[in-house]
């Protein structure tokens, strides 16, 4: 594998964020750690998103090269029990799924030639867009965007919802309502047996080179190289700080970020 491109940047700062890259000989990935939705933390200095994350890429570094599907989904659901388990915390099981902390990873696999879209996360194959999307995700987007325009519409400022997104709290209990879904209607990594038949799985064709972009959903456009990817991003935040018209999205550019979520990134081609 030949590594053309990586970034990590946190949407507040390095030090919190919540999303990462993993590469080792065997295999390349991107890891998107969730917001959490609850004041229960498993650790009490570093966020549930953050150490979700961390949790995931020790699991996938530690990987055997021809480690499975099946394999990975077993192998971090056990990560994130013992870590619960460590730290005196409810067993996942018996939490509520947003009290659980969670992530979501897209990863290649060199051994097998494959790529594997565990939750929400992109993926560019020779410029072929893959996505994973959420199902009710593009819905509570939209609900949110509809009542800060109508806000907006009524009076209020663009700043007033930059130091405090009232959008985002009027579709929280929509979003946790959507979660009871987890693990049934789309898979996560949260500590229990993960929905493999909700994972997006792509064969690549063998005994050919391709070139690669895994990253997180902290870009609205995904494109083949960074530095597009990133400028579309910057044009996002410009045009529409609180991602509510042609993007929408479930929180936007609040005050003192630098982005509206944390953000990975690595371009590469295979052997």
């Amino acid at each position: 594998m030949n590594i053309i491109e990586k970034i990590i940047i946190g949407k507040k700062s390095q030090e919190t964020c919540e999303d990462g890259i993993v590469i080792t000989n065997d295999f390349v990935a991107v890891i998107d750690g969730s917001t959490s939705k609850t004041t229960k933390q498993v650790c009490t200095d570093i966020s549930n998103g953050r150490y979700a994350m961390l949790l995931t890429a020790e699991c996938i570094e530690k990987m055997d090269a021809k480690c499975s599907l099946n394999d990975f989904c077993q192998a971090v659901t056990k990560v994130f029990q013992e870590a619960s388990a460590t730290h005196s915390f409810p067993p996942p099981s018996t939490l509520q799924p947003h009290e659980r902390m969670a992530a979501s990873a897209a990863i290649y696999s060199r051994e097998r030639n494959e790529l594997w879209m565990v939750g929400d996360c992109q993926i560019l194959v020779d410029g072929k867009l893959y996505e994973n999307n959420k199902p009710a995700e593009a819905v509570n987007a939209k609900k949110r965007s509809r009542v800060i325009k109508q806000a907006l519409a009524s009076g209020a400022k663009i700043e007033d919802y930059q130091s405090e997104d009232k959008g985002r709290k009027a579709i929280l209990g929509d979003i946790i309502s959507s979660m009871e879904k987890q693990n049934i209607d789309y898979a996560v990594i949260d500590g229990t047996p993960i929905a493999q038949d909700k994972i997006r799985t792509i064969m690549l064709t063998k005994n050919e080179p391709h070139e690669i972009v895994l990253a997180t959903d902290g870009y609205p456009v995904l494109r083949p190289t960074c530095n597009e990817s990133e400028s579309m991003l910057q044009q996002q935040l410009h045009d529409d700080p609180l991602c509510i018209g042609t993007f929408q999205a479930t929180k936007g550019l609040m005050a003192g970020n630098c982005s509206f979520d944390d953000r990975a990134y690595v371009r590469f081609t295979t052997p």
